[in-house]
């Protein structure tokens, strides 16, 4: 079982970049960033998913902003082809 860093704030702090000026994109993704809770390596991830490329700690997916869109929402489906 991993252990966190000692000293580091719990639920991680998420720093969210500031918001595009583009108004067509409200309700897009945003990019975010923390802390790996493992080795301390800062990541940046999609709507509060973050998997670290240094140890290899990935957090739970619900931890996320928001919900995930479900299969026959994404562009890429083959129903929407």
């Amino acid at each position: 079982m991993s252990r966190r860093p000692r000293g580091r704030a719990w639920p991680p702090q998420v720093e969210e970049l500031p918001p595009s000026v583009d108004l067509a994109h409200h309700g897009a993704l945003q990019i975010t960033e923390t802390d790996c809770e493992r080795c301390g390596t800062r990541l940046s991830g999609l709507d509060g998913r973050y998997a670290c490329g240094a140890c290899g700690w990935t957090n739970p997916w619900n931890d996320g902003h928001r919900d995930l869109p479900s299969a026959e929402e994404d562009s890429d489906h083959p129903r929407r082809r």
